[in-house]
């Protein structure tokens, strides 16, 4: 089970974060995750903690003022990026030409996508992982494999349908161990989640609940 935490542009301590996820999953041997803001990669990074980018740019170098390169992030220490999250949404053209960047640079890829019909179109695109995350439950307190598991067994099918090779993860929602314990039973091997983590008192704490049932 992987558990990718996007610390979006939430006021915490990425290092505070990426320090506790580090230890969390050396002791309990739980592939973790932090996904800070760009500026912050490198820092997060030299913690030792496995650091994805939010995003990258469908394109190379060149005179792209404002883009987020895939040669860079991965420079900088990233090892993946999510692409096209429901907060920075892609044309699908984009949202191909990102995945082609990003394995340019050797980047693991997680493409976002609101809903099982996204999903299968995304798994075409062949990223390394699709997320399922619906939107209205992004930053809720009601993980989408509690409110609704077909969803997620959904996503699970169309990907599958479309290549066997794309992982399937479970978004929103997403704050305890139980949340993570459900999303593997319905077929995921990851979670994507965000304000449980990065809004928490004692981040450690929610990091050690969410692997304790794995």
């Amino acid at each position: 089970m992987f558990i990718l935490v996007n610390l979006k542009a939430y006021p915490c301590d990425p290092i505070e974060v990426a320090t506790a996820a580090r230890d969390v999953a050396d002791a309990s041997g739980v592939r973790i995750a932090i996904s800070p803001q760009a500026a912050d990669i490198a820092r997060v990074a030299e913690t030792g903690v496995e650091t994805w980018a939010q995003h990258v740019s469908p394109n190379a170098h060149g005179s792209h003022t404002g883009s987020t390169l895939a040669e860079a992030v991965a420079d900088n220490g990233a090892a993946g990026t999510l692409i096209n999250h429901s907060e920075n949404r892609l044309k699908l053209a984009d949202i191909d030409g990102s995945v082609d960047a990003a394995e340019r640079a050797s980047l693991d890829t997680v493409v976002c996508a609101n809903n099982p019909a996204q999903v299968g179109a995304a798994a075409a695109l062949s990223p390394d992982a699709v997320a399922v995350e619906p939107p209205e439950l992004i930053g809720g307190d009601v993980s989408v494999s509690t409110a609704d598991p077909g969803i997620v067994e959904d996503a699970v099918a169309a990907a599958g349908a479309v290549d066997e090779a794309v992982d399937v993860f479970c978004g929103a929602g997403v704050s305890t161990g139980e949340d993570v314990a459900a999303a593997a039973e319905l077929g995921a091997s990851g979670v994507l989640l965000a304000s449980g983590v990065a809004k928490a008192d004692d981040p450690a704490a929610v990091l050690e609940d969410l692997v304790s049932e794995i």
